[in-house]
């Protein structure tokens, strides 16, 4: 079974300054019945190669699913010191539907660890509109000795939350890293974002009307 691994609140202390804040939630009946889309516009990163992410937006509008299929980091072993540090920077162009904005509220990273004892991982991720450098940001570690699939999860207040602007077209920036150390006596271990088979991320959408 997997970890999972849940903050609450620790976003809400790094989202200060951010680039819009709202009380409140938006209800139910906001959401949208017209489907949201989702353009990869630029993908750099030695975790995302060309052709291996992809991202959809759910038909209820209520996810924006990243998938990653060969975003692995590695140490110990015959791995090279490059292998230690992965990370994959994405520029989505999501189109919500006329007189909508959206906020993510919740953030859901997934994949598959392999850590002898005394290796560790840490799994960090951020994202931000265009034409802000303030970010939601989040890390997590993982300790050996461990070996399965991991889940973290974290959560924004809606007081906290980052409102897309109804006024003008801001691309989204998705940013993640993994990075491992060795086991005991340079034993191999490894990290993985998502997989053929699990998506690497979900980001949890909220929406009102402009």
């Amino acid at each position: 079974m997997s970890r999972l691994l849940t903050t609450s609140g620790a976003l809400a202390a790094l989202c200060l300054g951010l680039l819009s804040v709202q009380s409140g939630s938006a209800a139910a009946d906001d959401v949208p019945a017209e489907g949201a889309q989702v353009v990869i516009k630029t993908i750099n990163g030695s975790g995302c190669p060309a052709g291996t992410a992809g991202a959809t937006v759910s038909p209820d509008n209520s996810t924006l699913t990243v998938q990653y299929d060969a975003y692995t980091a590695q140490a110990g072993g015959n791995a090279g010191p490059a292998d230690a540090r992965k990370n994959c920077q994405l520029v989505l162009d999501v189109k919500a539907p006329a007189s909508y904005t959206y906020a993510l509220f919740g953030l859901d990273h997934r994949g598959h660890a392999s850590l002898p004892a005394r290796a560790t991982a840490t799994i960090k991720s951020d994202y931000y509109f265009q034409g802000t450098t303030d970010d939601v940001f989040q890390s997590h570690a993982l300790t050996g000795p461990y070996q399965d699939d991991w889940a973290v999860s974290d959560s924004v207040p809606d007081n906290r939350l980052v409102w897309a602007p109804c006024d003008s077209q801001r691309y989204l920036n998705v940013n993640t890293s993994l990075q491992v150390s060795a086991g005991s006596g340079n034993r191999a271990s490894l990290v993985t974002m998502g997989s053929t088979d699990v998506p690497g991320a979900s980001y949890r959408l909220i929406w009102k009307r402009c």
